[in-house]
């Protein structure tokens, strides 16, 4: 098993949730995402980019980790290049760190997606800014660690078939939500929290530090 570790460019903040999530793994950064791996105490063995949001400053700074450059006119994102980089170099599961949030709502929106493909072809992928985590469900049965009172929600990228929530404030017994629908939302941990999903594909997000939770 070879989990890697992916510094993309959105908000992250240490925790020791993530300092465990992250143990062992091995590092590639994506441009701008390399400025997190001071954050987290790590040595990336690659940074994959067009470097066009990585300034002067982070280019000296982290001038001795190996580089893959790429053209900025590309058709795929500095994160997807450094995934695909990792799953070359024989990942087995996969750690998105500083997926959420930053200046750019659409890279955050393929993250997920990418997560959910990832997951579908083999992969397990861990979204996370430290705050907030991202996990696809796909059909079957998922237990989670979360301590009462976690925020989480279930967004659902397709509709949903036969879903049950056990262990959560408001349980659900093999509902059907469709696609679009807020039923989902603002749910808490009630003791050992675990989904279930007949059909459809979807990601939990979960605020773990209670400092996040609104």
């Amino acid at each position: 098993m070879s989990r890697f570790l992916i510094l993309l460019g959105g908000d992250l903040v240490r925790t020791a949730r993530l300092d465990a999530q992250i143990a062992g793994a091995r590092v590639i950064a994506a441009d701008s995402g390399i400025r997190h791996a001071e954050t987290l105490g790590v040595t990336p063995e690659l940074w994959v980019g067009d470097f066009d949001s990585a300034d002067e400053e982070l280019s000296k700074r982290f001038e001795s980790v190996e580089r893959l450059t790429f053209p900025a006119d590309k058709d795929k994102t500095d994160g997807e290049l450094a995934i695909a980089v990792a799953l070359e170099r024989g990942a087995t599961s996969l750690v998105l760190a500083g997926a959420f949030g930053g200046s750019r709502g659409d890279h955050a929106f393929l993250h997920l997606a990418l997560a959910l493909k990832l997951a579908e072809a083999g992969t397990p992928t861990l979204l996370t800014s430290g705050t907030q985590e991202g996990h696809p469900l796909l059909p079957g049965t998922t237990d989670f660690d979360y301590a009462d009172g976690t925020l989480f929600s279930v967004l659902g990228f397709s509709e949903l078939s036969g879903l049950t929530e056990e262990g959560a404030k408001w349980p659900l017994d093999r509902v059907e939500v469709p696609f679009g629908s807020s039923l989902t939302l603002s749910n808490e941990v009630r003791g050992a929290l675990r989904i279930s999903l007949e059909r459809g594909r979807a990601i939990l997000v979960a605020h773990p530090d209670p400092l996040s939770q609104h």
